[in-house]
């Protein structure tokens, strides 16, 4: 057996993107999504073994709970169950999903002779039922449909909008901001044992806080990267790192403009954020949850691929985020 974990080590929490889990073109099934698991977890393994970092793995749902909304829908339209609600829907990914990484993970440790034990946590995340966003809900999720059902889909309280690619219409829910993530303390216990900690799956599980800190699930959709920015500030994390599908963040991208973003201070990208330089349905959300950490006084925020994570984290690669002060330093 190699070192034990060490205790002492920062934290570090890793969002893992969509594509980590699943990409355009995959078959659509678990065994595939557990083949790319597989691949993603790899890229996880150097940074492990350095015994450098303590990590928490947060991860998305996109297109899982979007099934699993289709599946509740085909069911309810049979009679023979109800509807699921949203939130809960959110949660069985949690599960679903923290089993796949945690499997993964675990059989990856125990094949490299690093016995760490890996955990996933039910997370739920509060929301102000009072937030803009769910007098103006944005976020798609689920199936298309065709506009000879919008009635009977008005008929369930669903807000519905034409897609503008022409595909037909879609459900689109709240998608409020993580105000406070409840599990955040179970999850800096469980790191203080040397556990992996896998939390915070598909931005957690939308929850309103009422009368004497009872908890209720509402329906929504919280952005898995603010969600994560929030736990790792909560954590007191040395770095957050944004796993997407390309190796850094770039101005111009897919123009003959384009340019690569390094080290770069927060003011600095958050200009380039405000002149709408990163698109709202790819590379915005990761760069404002990014901000969001940094500029509340979390350390490092790091945005590159999985393939990269271990030269980004060793400041080879990737784009880094730092405070003002950190870039005057540097």
């Amino acid at each position: 057996m190699k070192e034990p974990a060490n205790l002492d080590a920062p934290v570090t929490v890793i969002a893992l993107g969509g594509h980590a889990i699943s990409r355009i073109g995959d078959e659509p099934s678990v065994a595939a999504q557990f083949e790319r698991m597989r691949a993603t977890v790899e890229h996880l393994m150097p940074v492990i073994a350095s015994h450098t970092r303590r990590l928490v793995i947060t991860h998305g749902n996109g297109p899982q709970v979007g099934n699993i909304m289709l599946r509740s829908d085909l069911a309810a339209e049979s009679g023979e169950l109800p509807p699921l609600p949203l939130h809960a829907a959110v949660a069985d990914t949690q599960g679903a999903m923290g089993y796949m990484i945690q499997q993964c993970l675990s059989n990856a440790l125990w094949e490299s002779g690093m016995h760490i034990p890996v955990a996933t946590l039910v997370t739920q995340v509060i929301v102000d039922e009072n937030d803009d966003a769910f007098s103006h809900p944005t976020k798609p999720i689920g199936t298309f449909y065709t506009e000879d059902r919008l009635d009977e889909l008005r008929e369930r309280d669903w807000i519905l909008m034409r897609d503008p690619q022409g595909r037909g219409w879609r459900r689109v829910v709240a998608s409020p901001e993580p105000l406070e993530i409840v599990e955040a303390p179970v999850v800096g216990m469980l790191l203080q044992t040397g556990m992996i900690v896998i939390a915070c799956g598909g931005g957690g599980i939308p929850v309103v806080a009422g009368e004497a800190g009872s908890l209720h699930g509402i329906d929504a959709v919280i952005d898995k990267d603010l969600a994560s920015a929030l736990l790792a500030k909560t954590l007191h994390a040395a770095a957050f790192v944004v796993l997407t599908d390309v190796e850094r963040v770039y101005l111009g991208y897919g123009t003959d403009e384009e340019k690569g973003l390094g080290l770069i201070a927060a003011s600095a990208l958050r200009r380039h954020h405000r002149q709408a330089e990163f698109p709202a349905g790819s590379m915005g959300p990761k760069v404002a949850a990014a901000l969001s950490f940094v500029e509340s006084g979390g350390g490092r925020a790091i945005i590159t691929s999985p393939e990269c994570l271990a030269d980004a984290l060793s400041g080879r690669a990737g784009t880094h985020v730092v405070s003002d002060q950190q870039d005057h330093a540097a």
